[in-house]
C-alpha cells in the first residue's frame, strides 16, 4: 500500500532586522487545523515595521486572513507600520474586506508612511479620474448616436423617467420653492423697511429666485430624490448581475440605461426650475401682501422692471446643466457601486453627496462667467 503524505501544515516565520521584524508564511493554511499564534511568534519583540510576505503557500482559506487581520490590528493598536505590498493581490483584497467591516477605535491608521498615503490617494484620484472621464466620454459618444439615429432610441423609457423625475416631483418642489420665497421675502424686509424701500422687495425676490434660487433649489431637490434613485436602480441592477447580462448581449448599458435618464433629467429640470420660479415669486407676493401691505398688481409691476427675458435664460442655463449634473453623478455612481445590498446604498448616498457638491460650484463657475460676458 502506498504511503499517504499529510500535507504541511500552516507555518510562519519570523526573522528580524533591526527594527523590520519579516514574517513569512508557508504551508496549508486551514480553519480546521491548528495555526500558529502572533503572540508567539512575537516573543516580545517590539519592531517599527512589520513586513509580511508567503512563501510556497499551500492551499489556503480564511485562516490565514484572521492571521494577517491579526497582525495588522496588533500594528494598528501599536503604531508600527504593517508592509503589505509583498502579498498576493487576492489576500490584500481580503483583507482590506475584513478590516473596513471591523471598525477599530485606533484614532489613526499609522501602518504606512505619509509618503505612501499621498502616493496612493494620488494613485486613486488618478484612476477615479479616468472612470469618470471615460464615462463621460460615453455618453457624448451615445448622444452624437442618438442626434443620428433618433428611432433606435429608446423613448418609452424616456417618458417613464420624465414623468418619474418632473411630475412626480412637483409636490416636493412646489413647497419648497414656495418656502424659499417666503423666506427670502421676510429677509429682505427686515431691512427694506428700515429705509421706507418696502416696495424694492419684489426686485429682491424676482431676481434671486429666477437668477438662483429656483435652478439651485430645483437641483438639490432632485439630487436627493432623483439622483439616489438613479444610483439605487442601477446599482440593484450591478448586484444582480443584469448589466453584466447586458455587456453579454452587445447591449450597451450607457445606450440602454443611462441615455434615457439624461434626456429625461435634462428636458424635466429646466421646466421645474420655471416652475419653482413662479411659485417662489408668488411666496415672495403673499408675504409682501400680507406684512408689507403691497398689493399684488404693485408688486408684479415693480419686478417687471428689473427682471428680463436674460436673467430667466440664466436661470434655464443653469437648470439645464444641474439636470445633466445629476443624472451623470447618480448613473455614474449606480454603475460603480459594489455588487452588495451595503454597496448599492453607499452609492446612492455618493450620488448625492457629488450631485451637491458639483451643483454648488458650477454655479459659482456660472456666476463668474454671466459676470464677464454681462448677463
Amino acid at each position: 500500500m502506498a504511503a499517504t503524505l499529510d500535507p504541511p501544515k500552516a507555518r510562519a516565520s519570523a526573522i528580524a532586522a533591526g527594527d523590520v521584524l519579516e514574517v513569512t508564511l508557508s504551508g496549508a493554511w486551514r480553519i480546521t487545523e491548528s495555526r500558529p499564534s502572533w503572540t508567539e511568534l512575537l516573543d516580545k519583540r517590539n519592531p517599527k515595521i512589520v513586513k509580511l510576505r508567503v512563501a510556497d503557500l499551500e492551499r489556503w482559506d480564511s485562516s490565514v486572513l484572521l492571521f494577517l487581520f491579526e497582525i495588522q490590528q496588533w500594528c494598528y493598536v501599536s503604531g508600527a507600520g504593517c508592509d503589505l505590498e509583498t502579498l498576493p493581490e487576492k489576500i490584500q483584497t481580503l483583507l482590506a474586506q475584513i478590516s473596513a467591516s471591523h471598525a477599530t477605535s485606533v484614532p489613526f491608521d499609522r501602518s504606512q508612511n505619509f509618503f505612501a498615503l499621498v502616493g496612493s490617494a494620488t494613485m486613486s484620484l488618478g484612476r477615479k479620474t479616468k472612470e469618470i472621464s471615460q464615462f463621460v466620454g460615453e455618453c457624448v459618444i451615445g448622444a452624437v448616436r442618438l442626434v443620428k439615429s433618433p428611432h433606435k432610441f429608446r423613448w418609452r423609457d424616456c417618458i417613464y423617467e420624465m414623468q418619474q423625475c418632473g411630475a412626480m416631483s412637483l409636490p416636493i418642489v412646489s413647497l419648497i420653492s414656495f418656502l424659499v420665497g417666503v423666506t427670502l421675502a421676510y429677509t429682505g424686509a427686515l431691512v427694506l423697511r428700515q429705509y421706507g424701500g418696502d416696495i424694492y422687495v419684489a426686485d429682491l425676490i424676482g431676481l434671486a429666485v429666477v437668477r438662483e434660487m429656483g435652478a439651485v433649489m430645483t437641483g438639490v431637490v432632485l439630487a436627493g430624490r432623483t439622483g439616489a434613485a438613479f444610483a439605487a436602480t442601477l446599482g440593484n441592477m450591478k448586484a444582480n448581475e443584469e448589466i453584466d447580462a447586458l455587456e453579454t448581449l452587445g447591449i450597451s448599458s450607457v445606450d440602454f440605461l443611462v441615455l434615457p435618464r439624461l434626456v429625461a433629467l435634462s428636458i424635466m429640470m429646466p421646466l421645474l426650475a420655471l416652475y419653482a420660479d413662479a411659485l417662489g415669486i408668488v411666496g415672495g407676493m403673499a408675504v409682501a401682501a400680507g406684512v408689507l401691505n403691497i398689493p399684488p398688481t404693485a408688486y408684479w409691476v415693480e419686478m417687471g422692471t428689473i427682471v428680463t427675458l436674460s436673467d430667466i435664460s440664466a436661470g434655464v442655463i443653469k437648470a439645464v446643466s444641474f439636470g445633466l449634473i445629476v443624472g451623470l453623478s447618480g448613473c455614474l455612481r449606480g454603475l460603480q457601486a459594489e455588487r452588495s445590498a451595503a454597496g448599492v446604498g453607499r452609492a446612492a448616498t455618493s450620488a448625492v453627496v457629488t450631485s451637491i457638491l458639483l451643483i454648488v460650484v458650477s454655479d459659482a463657475v456660472f456666476a463668474v462667467l454671466f459676470n464677464v460676458v454681462g448677463i
